[in-house]
């Protein structure tokens, strides 16, 4: 096999070499590392693809420049970071601060990410008037318009300014969630492998929890930030009324730097053009937001979350998996766009909560869909499926796993809105028109 560089490669196919990279996260081309480290393309694949030309139907390429995020062949690389590790061996708070300034920032998690008072007050006012059975989400949506309107420092648009303002919106978006009801109903009594209960709960004096942050405080009904713990343990105790066992918190927190970016996914790239546009960072947040909850996107996970909850007992599957084959539906939680192998994110999140509840009956049956899926030779299972496969066996609140995506997510919407501030340009597509022939215009003179 022939293998040549980015140069000769963009040059045989007549595009840019950031081009070529694109065509990778696609699947369309196979690239490795040489020894000095440069990229090399397969010379056979990029005959074919020259030859074929752009493939049907496909639009032109939208490269944007970054150096935020790279996708392998079944991982994302953080600023050259490869997530999966940083998953095993960083806080949530030191990914996102690598991926806005390439330092790892304060090691002690949850430090300095604090709402201020009165803005968290308001936001949790604002939910007063809401449905209690509102997903998550969508009070996502509404705390961060809050918290935008009532910070005067939201048009400070240089890079140190850009990361203050995440430390707050994080810290507000997780403090500003209602908490769940403090006892489960019948239906979710304690299982194997599930969290302690409240007299199993660690206690002052216990060993220190992620990060070295102190143990979680029980959260007040007025929603006070004031930045003591992880985030991953505040999101916790949002989203489970059950204490978390180390186990399961630790995977929660793996959750949240898996999913803290994806290169120009949908959200992102609609973040983007926000920023593009000088929108301030609240702004660029909520319009990811807005496209993070379609089913193709953040939203699959609670398709997932969707389809665990009616398999129930490992012995359903089969017949739910071929209920939704017959009508012709997705199986959410399958399958990606850019990882046609599989997802590594969403295998190393699920052994992580393999390892959390071994024997769980929620985990089998999150296994048993996984065997029927692979036995009907079915797309392979993603971030998300592993997602809502923590969020049940975590008996976590209904929507949990696109509240975790959102909170992580943030991280990278802020990331790509500093390199857009920065750029000093709009962000600007151009659509290609397949309409009738735009008439000629009235003070136009007809041709003799």
């Amino acid at each position: 096999m022939e293998w040549i560089d980015a140069a000769t490669a963009a040059e045989r196919l007549g595009v840019k070499p950031a081009t070529l990279y694109a065509y990778v996260s696609r699947g369309l081309l196979t690239r490795r590392h040489g020894d000095d480290r440069r990229s090399l393309f397969d010379a056979a694949e990029i005959e074919r693809l020259a030859r074929r030309g752009r493939p049907r139907g496909q639009p032109p390429e939208l490269v944007v420049e970054s150096a935020v995020t790279a996708l392998g062949l079944d991982r994302p690389y953080y600023r050259g970071r490869d997530a999966l590790t940083l998953a095993r061996t960083s806080g949530f708070e030191a990914v996102a601060e690598w991926l806005w300034t390439g330092d790892h920032g304060s090691p002690e998690g949850g430090v300095g990410w604090a709402c201020e008072e009165e803005a968290l007050r308001a936001a949790v006012k604002a939910q007063q008037g809401l449905p209690a059975d509102l997903l998550p989400l969508d009070r996502l949506q509404v705390i961060t318009t809050v918290l935008g309107a009532a910070d005067s420092l939201r048009h400070q648009l240089d890079p140190a300014s850009v990361a203050a303002t995440g430390r707050r919106l994080v810290a507000g978006l997780v403090d500003a969630l209602p908490q769940p009801d403090d006892a489960p109903t019948p239906d979710d009594a304690p299982q194997p492998g599930d969290a302690p209960t409240p007299d199993d709960a660690p206690q002052p004096g216990d060993a220190p929890t992620l990060g070295g942050a102190s143990p979680l405080p029980p959260a007040s009904g007025g929603g006070s930030s004031g930045g003591r713990g992880a985030v991953a343990e505040r999101l916790w105790a949002r989203l489970c009324p059950r204490p978390a066992t180390p186990a399961l918190l630790a995977a929660l927190q793996a959750a949240l730097v898996l999913l803290a970016d994806h290169e120009l996914a949908a959200s992102t790239l609609a973040a983007r053009v926000a920023a593009s546009a000088r929108a301030d960072p609240y702004a660029v947040v909520l319009t990811g937001l807005g496209v993070l909850g379609g089913p193709l996107h953040g939203g699959a996970s609670y398709g997932a979350e969707r389809l665990l909850a009616e398999v129930a007992e490992p012995d359903r599957a089969a017949r739910v998996i071929a209920d939704r084959v017959r009508r012709g539906e997705r199986i959410p939680g399958f399958g990606h766009s850019v990882y046609k192998n599989g997802d590594a994110r969403g295998e190393l999140l699920l052994a992580l909560v393999r390892e959390a509840a071994p024997g769980h009956e929620r985990l089998a049956a999150a296994q048993a869909v996984l065997e029927e899926v692979r036995r009907r030779r079915l797309p392979e299972r993603n971030v998300d499926f592993a997602l809502a496969a923590l969020t049940a066996v975590a008996g976590m609140v209904p929507g949990a796993g696109e509240a975790i995506f959102a909170v992580a997510r943030t991280a990278g919407w802020l990331a790509h809105a500093m390199e857009e501030y920065e750029r000093g340009s709009l962000l600007r597509l151009r659509a290609s028109y397949t309409g009738p022939p735009p008439e000629r215009p009235t003070d136009d003179p007809a041709p003799p």
